[in-house]
Order: structure tokens, then sequence, then C-alpha cells
């Protein structure tokens, strides 16, 4: 199976390019299979992973196209010849090894943890199940960015929005019954960038790994924006 790499050393090359490999793929296949073939090949390719079970996000890329986590995209789903790029937006390390400091500066921007200002109870916060069944699709999320590099108003203003990533745990916490800084969220979410820059084109809810949608968060979010503006 035919590879188009691009490859990119800052400190060498004058722009990126790309290289071309052949694996011979057995069924069954994931693409980081096929990239840990490829490092015996050529072991100057830098791509980044650890877990390889989908869970971890450190592998995500452009695959033909489209965002995704290598460890979890079958080669047989993949049209040849396959083509893969960093992840779109974000400065180049090397090769497919992006620079993620905007973005995890963004996550931690919307206050990501519980904050509860009452006494703590001797043994635990309670939540009723109800309550804790509205934060499902939300938890799940592995930040790995692949859907806030596929927006394009996190391209053109990435230190201004927060993005679909950061926006899913600002409301994550939000509709956390136990949480108490529902006024605080918001209020550091006003104005017209860190939130209302989404203008719903829905690609984060289209390339999420784990199938999250990030543009129905930021939806909620507004709405109760609105309610407690009135």
């Amino acid at each position: 199976m035919r590879f188009l790499i691009q490859r990119f050393n800052p400190e060498t090359d004058e722009k990126p390019y790309l290289q071309e490999y052949e694996v011979e793929v057995t069924p069954g296949m994931m693409l980081l299979d096929a990239f840990k073939a490829i490092k015996e090949q050529d072991e100057s390719l830098a791509v980044r992973y650890s877990c390889g079970e989908g869970v971890c996000g450190s592998d995500a890329m452009n695959i033909n196209g489209t965002n995704g986590l290598s460890c979890i995209t079958p080669l047989a789903d993949l049209k040849e010849p396959v083509t893969v790029h960093p992840v779109p937006g974000m400065p180049i390390i090397r090769d497919l090894i992006v620079d993620m400091s905007t973005f995890y500066h963004q996550y931690r921007a919307v206050k990501p943890y519980l904050i509860h200002h009452d006494p703590m109870p001797e043994t635990e916060l309670l939540q009723s199940p109800e309550d804790r069944d509205k934060l499902d699709g939300l938890y799940e999320c592995i930040l790995c960015g692949c859907c806030s590099t596929a927006c394009p108003s996190f391209w053109w203003n990435p230190d201004k929005f927060r993005g679909p990533a950061a926006l899913l745990q600002a409301w994550r916490f939000l509709a956390d019954s136990r949480d108490q800084a529902t006024a605080l969220r918001l209020d550091e979410l006003e104005g017209p960038y860190r939130l209302f820059r989404c203008h719903t084109i829905m690609n984060c809810m289209n390339v999420c790994p784990k199938q999250l949608n990030p543009t129905e968060a930021i939806g909620h979010i507004k709405k109760l924006m609105l309610k407690h503006s009135i």
C-alpha cells in the first residue's frame, strides 16, 4: 500500500513536502501499524503516539483530508495512496508532530475542574443519577485536538476563540449540578471571540473519534448565557 506523508524539519527544510513510502499490508492493520512499519524503513520520520487504543489522543493527524487518530483508523477503510498531513492550524515541530500549546492554553482557560464554594461535606458531593446522566457525551473527551484543528474559527483566531474542545469542557462543568461557578464561567466566555466565533459548521462533530458533539454543547452554553442575561 502506498503512503504519501508530509515531511518537514524546520531546521533543514524550507517548506513541507510529501515523501512516498510503501508498506505490505495485512488484514486488520491500522494506520498506526503502517507508521511503525515505515519507521523500520526510515527512522527519521517523526510521529507522536502512545497508547495505540484511541485513549491518549496523541496520534491525531489529517488522513486523506480528514482529522482522525491513526491507531483506530483501519487501512481497509482508506483509499490509496493514503495521504497524511499533520493536523492543520498548528505550528509544526517536525513532520507529523505539532505544537499543541495554544490548544492546551484554551483548554486551561475554561477552568476544566469542579468549583464548589460551599463547605465540602465529610464524605462526597452527592449527585442524582439524572444529573449524572447529563454529563454523558461530555466527560469522554480525550483532548486529541481533532475537533479544534478542524475548525476554521480556531484556525483564524486561535489566540481568542476557545475552540470546540475547550467549550465542550466548559459545558461539561456548567452542566454539572455540583459546580457553583456558573456566573464566573459565563462571564469569562463573554465577548465576540471566546464563544461566539463558533459558526455551527460542525466540522468538530464530524471528526471526533469519540463521537462527541461540541457544536451541541456550544449551543447549550449560548442558551444558558442568554437566560442569565435576561
